[in-house]
């Protein structure tokens, strides 16, 4: 784990966008910026048995259609963010695509969301909403078959848009 004293990855206390002088938490005054196309792609992992896979590849699953249930929770999660996060504005979202694919080689699910707007401030938070919320209703509809799921990697992958323009993350 980085030292956070001396890792240039890290943001310094003054910094904190959300934080004031005094140290209190407040939204991030955005309305001197300039409106702009804002992209945000976020992408994240469930695992689960190779048993637990095939029954969602066959239609089996107890609870239904999961993929695609898991799709559209991820669409209303991304819908819902700034009713989440505290300091997150509230944004007129243009476009939410989450799609799941499933993994053999995992066993299990790759989830990614791309959200766009055209606004004042990014997209990232949305982006990371809706994979978190895909993944955890794949978790829901499949509890009862396996109990060893895990949700992992979730991470923006993806940003453009904005002051500081287009950001893709490293392809490991």
């Amino acid at each position: 784990m980085p030292d956070p004293d001396t890792s240039p990855s890290l943001a310094t206390a003054d910094a904190l966008t959300h934080i004031d002088a005094a140290g209190r938490a407040h939204m991030v005054d955005v309305s001197e910026k300039a409106d702009t196309a804002r992209v945000a792609t976020a992408e994240g992992r469930l695992l689960c048995t190779a048993e637990t896979l095939d029954i969602v590849l066959r239609g089996e699953a107890p609870k239904g259609a999961v993929v695609q249930t898991a799709e559209l929770a991820g669409v209303m999660g991304a819908k819902q963010t700034s009713t989440l996060i505290p300091m997150c504005h509230p944004l007129l979202l243009t476009s939410i695509k989450v799609r799941i694919a499933p993994d053999p080689a995992l066993p299990g699910f790759r989830v990614a969301a791309t959200v766009k707007t055209k606004g004042q401030t990014g997209v990232e938070m949305e982006a990371l909403t809706a994979v978190s919320v895909a993944c955890l209703t794949l978790f829901d509809m499949l509890k009862a078959v396996d109990r060893t799921m895990r949700i992992e990697g979730i991470q923006v992958t993806h940003k453009s848009g904005g002051r500081s323009g287009v950001w893709q993350a490293d392809a490991a």
